[in-house]
Order: structure tokens, then sequence, then C-alpha cells
């Protein structure tokens, strides 16, 4: 869930002051003059920065995740096969460690080329095996590919898929 920052402007005694100091080399130093700080402004650093990033991240995710659902409820299975601007496939991730721990990370090549990334990967089926798959993740979406994993402890999980989008038509 994300974390909502308030964002606060400094206030300070000085709002547009400056002290000039002219360089040796011709050019000129402005340094701000704060005087008495009224309010301390929010910190504008990588960690209010990215929060902001994650939450716009999970945003995006989120409208994927309804949009699917959306598209999901009226296609058929057979209509995703037979569906010209989309591909399917299945593919089987393995995962060689012991929970919690998980190496089933595949790359995905797709057989057609995208021309950008605004595409979905739907999940159709999944089949574990020696355990419970947990969640499939897609990841790193490329116009040539994608990678896969599972988060769950089984041994190995085929997974039957559809790539839909991607394309300037």
């Amino acid at each position: 869930m994300y974390l909502w920052t308030n964002w606060v402007d400094e206030t300070d005694q000085y709002e547009d002051r400056y002290t000039e100091t002219m360089n040796g080399d011709g050019t000129i130093t402005h340094v701000k003059v704060r005087g008495e700080v009224y309010v301390e402004g929010t910190p504008q650093d990588a960690a209010h920065f990215n929060n902001m990033e994650q939450g716009i991240v999970d945003a995006q995710a989120a409208i994927y995740q309804v949009l699917v659902a959306a598209r999901h409820n009226t296609w058929r299975i057979e209509d995703l096969e037979k569906a010209t601007d989309q591909e399917t496939g299945t593919k089987t991730l393995t995962n060689t460690q012991s929970f919690p721990f998980n190496d089933s990370l595949l790359s995905v090549p797709l057989d057609i080329e995208r021309d950008n990334l605004n595409y979905v990967v739907v999940v159709i089926k999944v089949e574990a095996t020696g355990g419970p798959a947990g969640d499939i993740e897609i990841t790193e979406r490329q116009v040539n590919g994608f990678k896969m994993a599972f988060t769950g402890s089984a041994s190995s999980v085929k997974v039957t898929y559809a790539v839909i989008g991607g394309f300037d038509r």
C-alpha cells in the first residue's frame, strides 16, 4: 500500500534573498540567505522520491490487474489461442532451492516482437509439483520477451500464458 507523503514547502525569513560571490573565472555563485526558518520543508531525497515512484508503479500494476480481470472475464481460452495480436505459450519453471528461497526465474522470449511495452501477460493455467506454486510474477518486460517466476515452494510449476497487446496498430 502506498504511504502518502505530505509535502511541505519550506518558508523562511528571506524568501528570495541570495548572496552573490564573484568567482575568479568570471562566473557568479549565488547562495540562499535563509534567515529565520519558519517552517522546515519536506526533504527532497531518494527515500521520498522512490516512495512516490513505487506508488506510481503500484497504481499502474493495479490498473493492469483490473484490465486483465475485465478482459479475462469476457474471453474464452479458445479465443486467446486464435487471436492474431497475441501469442500463447507454456513454460515449466523449476526451483532447486529450499523454501523460503526460490530460483525459478526464467527468461521467456516472444515469438512476435512487440512495438512497445504496453502488453499484458495473462496466466491461464498453473500446475505445480512438489508444493504450492504461490504467485506467478511477470517482470522485466521487453519488446522481445519477459521474465517469469513463482513465489511458492514447489519444485516445478508449469505455466500456460497469453501475451496480449504491445502493438502500435
